[in-house]
């Protein structure tokens, strides 16, 4: 009997799970709506499998399998087209047995559309880059700070850029926001982090993505 009892206890211990979890969501899109009401952003909760497709130049969007955003808030926010969702993708595993288990990785991506294409430029924490395949080839690019350049990899084809872009406000914004994590190309400014951030915490990284925005240099915008 005892291996009866220990699978139906494992079947009752994973649909408490999967209700829990179901109710977390629920919540969590819930708030995430609020906020967008609150922000005057429009909301859609279903799932977008498009992104990696239509931005396929994000480093960050075309990782693992499954690849969808969802919780999306969108529209017009001091003067810029700016987009704020979760994003979803897998990854798998093998273990010395040969079992495979399957990732799954959440994270909060906000992303601001503006009138300039840029060649890529990847502003990430030490550490960030084992996860950036496009770059092998690319050294980190030092500045000279050297606070800056111990906490931050830097990392673009085009160096000048680079240069422009991380000029000294920037890089004293940065030292005071070191959680940030940011890639510019095309026509996108991007800011992700490691984890779902909460509804609360929207609106002040929404704030820092425009001032990220604000510190690039007139002769880039104008270029």
């Amino acid at each position: 009997m005892e291996p009866v009892f220990f699978f139906i206890l494992f079947v009752i211990v994973m649909a408490v799970i999967a209700i829990f979890g179901s109710m977390a969501a629920r919540k969590r899109t819930e708030g995430m709506s609020r906020m967008a009401d609150h922000l005057g952003l429009t909301f859609n909760d279903a799932k977008d499998h498009s992104y990696d497709e239509r931005f396929p130049f994000l480093e960050k969007l075309c990782q693992g399998s499954n690849r969808y955003g969802y919780n999306i808030m969108s529209g017009d926010y001091q003067g810029h087209y700016v987009e704020i969702f979760d994003y979803h993708y897998e990854t798998e595993s093998t273990d010395s047995k040969g079992r495979r288990t399957t990732h799954h990785h959440y994270f909060s991506f906000f992303k601001l559309r503006h009138s300039k294409r840029f060649p890529e430029l990847i502003i990430c924490r030490e550490g960030w880059f084992n996860k950036v395949v496009q770059f092998f080839g690319f050294d980190d690019i030092d500045f000279e700070s050297a606070e800056f350049s111990r906490l931050f990899q830097v990392r673009s084809p085009n160096k000048k850029f680079a240069y422009d872009i991380c000029h000294g406000k920037m890089i004293e914004y940065l030292l005071e926001n070191t959680d940030l994590n940011i890639e510019i190309e095309s026509d996108c400014l991007t800011l992700f982090f490691q984890s779902q951030l909460m509804p609360e915490q929207i609106p002040g990284n929404l704030h820092r993505l425009i001032e990220t925005r604000s510190l690039f240099p007139d002769y880039v915008m104008k270029g």
